[in-house]
């Protein structure tokens, strides 16, 4: 507890916080929000983590939540605020409860305003604009201006960030912070989604009749099914039933992959063809939890009417037929029980793909020169070999590499992080020190260059604080994906981007050096694999890792998506020679 005099509101926000498992808040400081950065500072049970920039502590705040239930980040009004609005957003479209944190000018100085007309540091002029802004992309905008209802207030939020597993923005006028309170009363909890029988019944009737009859029935699972810890109830819900099920992006390794029958990971073209197949050949896609983006677009255009969608809010559906007010939890237990209850499960003797054998470290793929193909291969080898996927938390940036990742499989549960909804360039950096601070395991971000200019920053928090990580950067000095949605055919044979899709050159060994963490480039297999050796018998220090790819060699997954998605190919370009 705070060793302050008095315990204040901003006492009773950490210890609300505490209470729900928040040990860690980031943040970036600023005058206004002085008294709850005080209170902070000699609250015991949680610590600031200083980040260089308020984006990057959004991003580590997210990356804290998505392992322990709650994040929270410290900024400053306007300039901080409206900074940390994109990790924000983020984490309100991939259901991460975030609470943001901050403070403005305080009552006396709101006199001194309205009688003077001057303009506050970091004021817009609107003192409501930060909240304004911040209601679109959270469940509870508050403004703090009163000790009589603060607290009130506080709980209020906190429990809509519980219930609902999305974002709070919780600013109080600077003096309020300081205000002396009593201290909260019990704990809270979240409120239960509670289904409408008569919807519950009605979906379940339609569900079980079109399960049953289907040929080639699948489970498709989505990143609500961690983020309302339903986890056990899906495996149960596999088990009992023998079907086989894939994941989002998103939702990569939400179970373990080698839990039930894993059929690889779905991102439309992007994924193994023979996933791509069985998906595109399913008669029944149970959707559970899933958010559905324009990755996606392939199958809700052609197998709509095959779908049962059910999530957490008002969007279950089956094919064209909407039901009001069925949720998750009821939904997976009912179909469990009935399906138990079925002789018509365990599903047997289906027709499952096939996919590819897991890849090893080759002498041949250790002398040729990187490309995304190889180097996954041996990236994952390695992890394979050394017996490293329990041990690391992989983070996937908006890159060729996450569509590359969808081809790996056998991951264990909640060890695959990615901003794959939202799709934020530099995401994977920024949220390494979050996702560092909630686990015991090695923490190894693959960034595309583009997005790891974004957030280079982040390398200084996770050197300051001697955070067991590694940063890939896969340098292939060009906007891959953009490049090869606006003209494929710039990775055939003298092909030319665009000159916005054209990164400058930068020296990653300087800038490793710079911040003080350990620096390699690898352009070879084997040289790939001596870094992983050093890397893994080093704990205490940071290290980045330049990965140097040819800008024309396309990464396959991307290839597939793009054939997917637009019907374009390489071989179809006019200076293709393949």
């Amino acid at each position: 507890m705070s060793n302050a005099k008095h315990f204040t509101v901003a006492d009773y926000l950490l210890t609300r916080l505490h209470q729900l498992g928040l040990r860690k808040v980031f943040q970036v400081p600023g005058d206004y929000v002085a008294y709850f950065m005080d209170a902070l500072e000699d609250f015991d049970g949680i610590d600031a983590v200083g980040d260089l920039t308020e984006l990057g502590a959004g991003y580590a705040a997210d990356g804290y939540a998505r392992l322990t239930g709650i994040g929270a980040v410290s900024v400053q009004f306007g300039v901080g605020t409206f900074s940390v609005l994109n990790a924000i957003a983020g984490s309100y479209v991939e259901r991460n409860p975030v609470v943001v944190i901050t403070a403005s000018p305080t009552a006396e100085n709101r006199v001194t305003i309205k009688d003077t007309g001057v303009l506050f540091h970091h004021s817009t002029g609107d003192l409501l604009a930060d909240s304004k802004v911040f209601a679109n992309v959270t469940v509870a905008a508050e403004v703090l201006t009163d000790i009589r209802t603060a607290c009130q207030q506080i709980d209020q939020a906190l429990t809509l960030a519980i219930s609902l597993r999305r974002p709070v923005y919780l600013e109080a006028w600077q003096n309020v912070w300081g205000l002396a309170c009593a201290k909260p009363e019990g704990e809270l909890c979240a409120v239960p989604l509670i289904s409408n029988k008569h919807s519950l019944t009605a979906l379940l009737d339609n569900s079980l009749n079109l399960l049953n009859k289907a040929r080639q029935p699948l489970v498709l699972l989505g990143v609500e099914i961690n983020r309302f810890g339903l986890q056990d109830a899906v495996k149960e819900l596999l088990k009992a039933s023998g079907l086989p099920y894939s994941t989002t992006s998103l939702a990569k390794t939400v179970i373990s992959e080698n839990e039930g029958v894993f059929i690889g990971t779905y991102a439309d073209g992007a994924s193994f063809p023979a996933t791509v197949d069985y998906v595109e050949q399913a008669d029944c896609i149970l959707a559970l939890g899933v958010i559905f983006t324009d990755d996606y677009l392939t199958m809700l255009t052609q197998q709509f009417d095959q779908m049962i969608v059910v999530n957490n809010d008002e969007t279950s559906r089956l094919g064209q037929a909407y039901y009001h007010q069925v949720y998750l939890t009821d939904f997976i237990a009912q179909l469990t029980e009935h399906i138990k209850a079925s002789s018509l499960y365990p599903r047997q003797n289906m027709m499952l793909p096939l996919l590819p054998p897991q890849p090893q470290i080759t002498p041949a793929l250790l002398q040729q020169p990187l490309s995304y193909q190889n180097f996954f291969d041996l990236f994952y080898a390695y992890l394979l070999e050394q017996q490293l996927r329990d041990k690391t938390r992989l983070i996937l940036g908006e890159s060729s590499s996450l569509y590359m990742s969808a081809r790996l499989y056998g991951l264990p549960q909640d060890s695959f992080i990615a901003d794959a909804a939202w799709g934020s360039l530099g995401h994977e950096t920024g949220c390494v020190a979050g996702v560092a601070y909630a686990s015991k395991q090695r923490v190894m971000a693959i960034a595309g260059d583009g997005g790891f200019m974004m957030m280079c920053q982040s390398l200084s928090t996770i050197s300051r604080h001697r955070l067991n990580s590694v940063v890939f950067v896969m340098s292939n000095k060009v906007y891959a994906i953009e490049q090869s949605f606006v003209d494929i055919c710039a990775f055939a044979e003298g092909g030319e981007f665009a000159p916005f899709d054209v990164l400058p050159t930068w020296d990653y060994l300087s800038l490793a050096k710079a911040f003080s963490v350990a620096g390699y480039k690898v352009q070879t297999g084997a040289e790939l694999i001596q870094a992983l050796d050093q890397i893994c018998s080093q704990k205490d220090r940071p290290a980045l890792v330049e990965v140097v790819i040819p800008s024309q060699d396309l990464a396959p997954a991307m290839a597939g998506l793009v054939k997917s998605i637009t019907g374009n190919t390489i071989e179809q370009c006019p200076n293709c020679k393949g």
